[in-house]
């Protein structure tokens, strides 16, 4: 069964279909060939099932802020701000680019609009400053993908629900580490500007940084809205989206004074392609996951690598390689939407921590998304920048390193994760 679904997967996105149809497609096929006599509504219904829980309305609304973000003034107040107090530095350009990568992550939690928002105000000036372009490329693609770690992660919110694990709890156990992998880009940024020789830029006057500061701050509210929200229990993670939808609004509205109502249609129709998006994945990805549980391929196939007492270090392995695998060819939304049921029994044997095991599996998603040959952020900076392959993923390999680097510390010190969480929850 499972040589039939590779190859019919393959086939399919040889021929170029989209991803949904890879998915229900193989899903479809597999069904007729092996379960001929299985109602096919139910397939139906599974895709409906998926994008059914409550808990994804979160995904819209901080899809929705981050665009009305993206779209006014806010990115441009974030990167003077940054670059004011850091960008004389060795390394300012590259250690601007990360921290501000950072800090939209925790406005959009997407890494596209990462990669499009920063990428295309910073890489102009890395360039200038004489940082290569495909050092520029791999800096901004790497970087983006904090915010799969910073919420609000979406990767979080799939997770989530594809587990039944507190997205709050979900979102504080990803700073710590988003936080300590920002750090190691900008200490790799200031080592290779200088090896490389990158000049110094001018240092701020006091009188920039006031600037910058007063003019950059209120961005920096809407994390902390969110975040603060929900450490102090005084929101959900979707009142904490619905409240970041309304302070963006206050932001580019009527602090900044960039929205007109041609801009604001502009945005809810960005937002609603990209919520299509996610949610015709994650209905994809329930889709393939009910089949493999219906042909009970888990049941046959696991109990051979995992054994009948599985220890806590060997899931964990093991669950990190099968989302590196899964990362490199496939969404990893889907990855999440159809590994996450199947390892779900051997985590709760094992009494590994289904917060923890989240930062991971979010952290292996942020590391598919420069991993060749089909990290999404690779394709994305090919049509933003429009850049050959090669060139963009040439300088990659050193930010795959610190990537792989931070998931085994990950694994040695979860307190780096967990600091947060257990401290909401008394532990």
């Amino acid at each position: 069964m499972l040589p039939l679904m590779a190859v019919v997967a393959f086939t399919l996105l040889f021929l170029g279909f989209p991803f949904f149809v890879v998915l229900v497609g193989t899903s479809l096929v597999t069904l007729i060939f092996f379960f001929p006599d299985t109602n096919l509504i139910l397939l139906i219904q599974q895709v409906v099932s998926g994008v059914k829980p409550a808990s994804l309305v979160a995904i819209p609304m901080f899809i929705l802020a981050g665009d009305i973000i993206t779209s006014g003034r806010a990115i441009g107040k974030l990167i003077d701000l940054v670059k004011a107090f850091l960008g004389h530095v060795p390394g300012g350009a590259a250690i601007v680019t990360s921290v501000s990568c950072a800090v939209f992550g925790a406005l959009s939690g997407s890494t596209q609009a990462s990669v499009a928002a920063i990428g295309k105000t910073m890489r102009p000036m890395m360039m200038k400053e004489g940082y290569t372009s495909s050092f520029s490329l791999a800096l901004i693609i790497s970087a983006s993908n904090l915010a799969w770690l910073i919420p609000p992660s979406i990767g979080f919110i799939v997770y989530g629900v594809a587990t039944r694990t507190s997205i709050g709890q979900l979102f504080l156990a990803g700073v710590g580490p988003g936080v300590v992998l920002c750090i190691a880009f900008c200490i790799y940024g200031a080592v290779y500007s200088i090896r490389h020789h990158i000049p110094l830029s001018e240092k701020a006057t006091w009188e920039e940084k006031g600037k910058a500061a007063w003019n950059g701050l209120p961005v920096l509210g809407f994390p902390l809205v969110i975040l603060g929200g929900i450490y102090t229990g005084f929101f959900s993670p979707t009142e904490a989206a619905a409240a970041g939808v309304l302070y963006a609004l206050i932001l580019e509205g009527l602090v900044y004074r960039s929205l007109d109502l041609q801009k604001i249609r502009r945005i809810a129709l960005s937002t609603g392609v990209i919520t299509a998006v996610v949610f015709i994945l994650v209905g994809g990805g329930q889709a393939i996951s009910w089949v493999l549980s219906y042909a009970r391929i888990p049941q046959t196939v696991l109990p051979n690598i995992f054994g009948a007492e599985p220890s806590a270090l060997k899931v964990i392995l093991v669950i990190n390689i099968a989302y590196f695998i899964a990362g490199m060819f496939v969404d990893p939304i889907v990855a999440i939407y159809v590994l996450s049921p199947i390892f779900a029994p051997y985590v709760l044997r094992a009494g590994v921590d289904p917060v923890f095991l989240g930062v991971l599996v979010c952290l292996q998603g942020a590391f598919a998304g420069v991993t060749p040959p089909c990290g999404c952020n690779i394709f994305t900076a090919m049509v933003i920048f429009r850049r050959p392959y090669l060139e963009v993923i040439r300088n990659l390999a050193p930010f795959v390193i610190i990537m792989f680097i931070m998931i085994a510390i990950l694994i040695i010190f979860p307190d780096i994760a967990m600091f947060l969480p257990n401290q909401v929850l008394g532990r």
